[in-house]
């Protein structure tokens, strides 16, 4: 897999600078059926990624958020495929917070294998392929190893939460923990906060999208976290019969945190 990486991450900042160029102009904004925001920047996202990508792995299938479904009839034969949110966090580019990103996650057998996630604004790269661990690269300086915090924390846990998204059930799980800070982010950079130890744990009660979590589940997993389900017993898996997830606990595995 590391093969691919080089010419993902290029795909990935030219999806990014197409972003940026849209972020930096009036754009609009319509609605889709489930009242999600939608952008030019997600759909020319999307047309540049997918070309690209059946360009790098032609026999590997993509499924992004901006294409049309795929039936489970057809998907369920699948080995690898890719799962690609051209714009994760349109609330946020809307916003113009900078907290967006271009994600890129590669699943093999339910398990995602390879990630990348690259923040435009602030020309940020988290990046990860199966046995060659997680990395950050900020702008043209060398990419850096990144791991989670196992280091235990007397005063507490850090916690990272959506800043578009919360729940009751969320403030009742965390009710139970010893919460030392809260911090809100949005779109998939709250993986990679406990990715590279600046939290301890991600909860999210709500529905996701199999795309919104797999680029950030394949760098938290090789940094040495997990992604599970809500009740802690399994890790969250790909290619379902249904895209959905019904929640998550993204954490370092360590001693920082303990459920």
């Amino acid at each position: 897999m590391k093969e691919l990486l080089s010419p993902i991450i290029v795909v990935v900042r030219d999806a990014g600078r197409a972003i940026l160029d849209i972020y930096h102009s009036e754009f609009s904004v319509s609605y889709k059926d489930d009242s999600s925001p939608l952008t030019e920047a997600d759909r020319l996202s999307h047309d540049i990624l997918l070309r690209a990508l059946r360009d790098i792995s032609p026999g590997i299938p993509v499924c992004s958020e901006e294409g049309s479904a795929r039936p489970y009839r057809e998907r369920k034969g699948w080995s690898e495929f890719y799962l690609v949110d051209p714009l994760d966090g349109t609330k946020e580019f809307i916003k113009r917070n900078g907290e967006f990103t271009v994600n890129v996650g590669l699943i093999r057998q339910g398990v995602p294998i390879l990630g990348v996630i690259y923040a435009p604004v602030t020309d940020t790269l988290y990046f990860s392929s199966e046995g060659e661990g997680s990395w950050k690269q900020i702008g043209r300086e060398a990419p850096e190893k990144i791991s989670v915090m196992n280091a235990p924390r007397t005063e507490g846990i850090i916690v990272v939460s959506s800043r578009s998204h919360g729940s009751e059930d969320l403030e009742a799980f965390l009710a139970k923990l010893k919460v030392r800070e809260k911090i809100s982010a949005g779109s998939s950079l709250k993986f990679c906060l406990v990715a590279e130890g600046k939290a301890d744990i991600y909860p999210r009660f709500g529905p996701t999208w199999e795309w919104d979590t797999a680029a950030g589940h394949a760098i938290l997993l090789e940094a040495g976290g997990r992604v599970t389900t809500p009740d802690g017993l399994a890790e969250l898996s790909y290619n379902k019969e249904t895209l959905k997830h019904e929640g998550f606990i993204a954490r370092s595995s360590g001693k920082a945190y303990a459920p």
